[in-house]
């Protein structure tokens, strides 16, 4: 079984490989469709330098998406942003009519996007036209998933919705009864998300039929990262959890001293997951062993990244650390402008992230 499951990780590495840095079609929040947010991209070895930075006019809750030379990053100001990912130069910008908290996605030169003005966006790349979009009855914070030429989004409405990624026509909708930030995440033929209801939904990716849902006792910002086994995720109630993703019944659960909203990453047989209490974990996969932790300075919201074997994380303290993977030992951290509730991006030299205030860094 722990074979298995570092063969779907490396798999799940070589997608990433292809995609999050524009070798590939598609590239999204948390790299795949499992979420399990590995790249096999490097990193640097060490960070001491600030190639460049750009501004954005207002804060950034989004997270960095990099694809085909570029990142891509919505804005607080109602507009995505194209930066150019040698130079840090704005290459174009898209208005919308509110927020810009959702990470975009793309595939086959669109670009997708939701809005606090109820809407998904699709965009050209080239020439920044509307190629269609989609209008819900709610903000969209949640980020949007693209499988098998499917775009899965959700929004503060309550659904869930799947529509065809290059015509936008509308599939189905699943209405999960309570507002949905969590972004969707797949593995098989099931859909995993999390709603502010505190349940875990599993639905067929197919036909928005239901599978099961899990309960917590909190709500769920926390976007799931799924294996052959599990689906796992963090919630209100200070937990984080492990589900098995055929029965949705719980496998284990850890406590935290703080609210867990991070996001978490599969790797080597480990989950890394952040809290509110200010510590960035690792527990053992198949049964919750906590392996190690490390304290920052304040709460951790942002979702985990993993590359070469480190662990990339923001705290609300304003730093950005890399730590190893096996032990939680600190390689470095890198201190900007104000707190980190995004997820970092990784090529081969460089570290991309963003802070709330809306300065998006890239170091090497």
């Amino acid at each position: 079984m722990f074979k298995n499951k570092l063969l779907i990780t490396g798999l799940a590495a070589l997608i990433i490989s292809l995609t999050a840095c524009g070798g590939g079609k598609t590239s999204m929040f948390r790299g795949d469709p499992s979420h399990t947010a590995v790249s096999s991209e490097s990193g640097p070895t060490s960070l001491d330098t600030l190639d460049w930075k750009y501004t954005a006019p207002d804060k950034t809750y989004s997270s960095p998406m990099v694809a085909n030379g570029t990142i891509y990053l919505g804005s607080n100001d109602r507009h995505l942003y194209a930066i150019d990912q040698n130079t840090g130069q704005m290459k174009w910008r898209f208005k919308t009519g509110g927020n810009i908290e959702s990470t975009p996605a793309t595939a086959n030169g669109i670009v997708y996007v939701g809005s606090w003005d109820k809407t998904l966006y699709a965009i050209k790349d080239s020439t920044q036209a509307l190629v269609w979009k989609q209008k819900t009855k709610g903000p969209i914070s949640s980020s949007p998933l693209i499988a098998d030429g499917i775009i899965y989004f959700a929004s503060e409405d309550g659904n869930l919705y799947a529509a065809d990624a290059t015509t936008g026509f509308r599939k189905w909708s699943f209405n999960a009864g309570s507002p949905i930030y969590s972004s969707p995440a797949v593995f098989g033929n099931s859909i995993f998300f999390g709603t502010l209801g505190g349940d875990m939904f599993a639905v067929n990716k197919s036909t928005g039929q239901e599978f099961w849902r899990f309960k917590t006792n909190g709500k769920i910002h926390s976007s799931p990262a799924v294996d052959e086994d599990n689906v796992y995720f963090g919630s209100d109630d200070k937990r984080v959890y492990a589900v098995n993703i055929q029965t949705g019944q719980q496998s284990w659960v850890k406590k935290t001293a703080g609210q867990v909203l991070s996001s978490p990453a599969i790797y080597s047989g480990k989950v890394f997951i952040g809290s509110k209490d200010g510590y960035v974990y690792a527990y053992d996969a198949e049964d919750g062993t906590r392996e190690w932790e490390y304290r920052t300075e304040s709460g951790v919201y942002a979702p985990v990244t993993i590359a070469s074997n480190t662990v990339y994380v923001g705290s609300t303290d304003g730093n950005l650390y890399a730590l190893n993977a096996n032990n939680g030992t600190q390689r470095w951290k890198y201190k900007v402008d104000g707190n980190i509730y995004s997820a970092a991006a990784v090529d081969q030299d460089h570290v991309y992230f963003n802070s709330v205030n809306g300065s998006l860094f890239a170091v090497k």
